[in-house]
């Protein structure tokens, strides 16, 4: 997963003005940089120029997925290019931190002169997303609980000896009630209904 470019870009009448910008294109060639650097910054100027104001949506274009989110204040608009993995909700949040982090922090009157325009806080955001599961907490939690899920089933398998059974353990339990052990087989015979034989 890779973020290549983030770009702010407001769009009047139109027509889409880079307002700043960040890339990592350290996994092109050195003379392939200029290249592609040049068609990420086309394919971010068109798609902002062809979302309209509100909308959020994701374009595809060979390997590259460009983000796009027109936040309908100001005329801004943000433009995350990916690569295909990229997970589309960390994406777009944090397209929404750009365009938030944007608007506070630089004054609306340098807009006109982009060249003018200090927004370090882009590359910094380029950094901290390039991994999505340390930027997005949802995705994080998620990565947890998979890893959890893995551990306590590796667990119960790792508890049982070698050849052991847990109907048989249960069947033979003096610790477990006849009603304890009715429920088990109920559930179980529950959650089999629909294994092929």
């Amino acid at each position: 997963m890779k973020i290549f470019q983030l770009s702010v870009l407001q769009v009047t009448d139109g027509n889409a003005t880079k307002l700043s910008s960040a890339d990592d294109l350290s996994s092109f060639s050195f003379y392939q940089r200029g290249s592609v650097g040049e068609f990420m910054t086309f394919m971010a100027k068109t798609v902002a120029e062809r979302t309209a104001a509100g909308q959020r949506q994701s374009v595809q274009e060979n390997s590259y997925t460009a983000h796009v989110y027109n936040s309908g204040q100001d005329n801004i608009t943000a433009v995350v290019i990916t690569d295909q993995e990229y997970p589309v909700r960390p994406a777009f949040s944090l397209l929404q931190k750009l365009i938030d982090d944007f608007v506070t922090s630089v004054p609306k009157a340098s807009w006109s002169t982009p060249s003018s325009i200090d927004f370090p806080a882009a590359k910094t955001y380029l950094a901290k997303y390039q991994d999505p599961k340390n930027a997005d907490q949802i995705m994080r939690v998620q990565a947890e609980l998979d890893e959890t899920k893995v551990i306590l089933h590796k667990t119960i398998e790792g508890v049982l000896q070698r050849g052991e059974n847990l109907d048989n353990l249960v069947e033979r339990s003096n610790a477990l009630s006849s009603q304890s052990k009715m429920f088990y087989k109920t559930a179980k015979s529950q959650n089999s209904c629909c294994t092929v034989l």
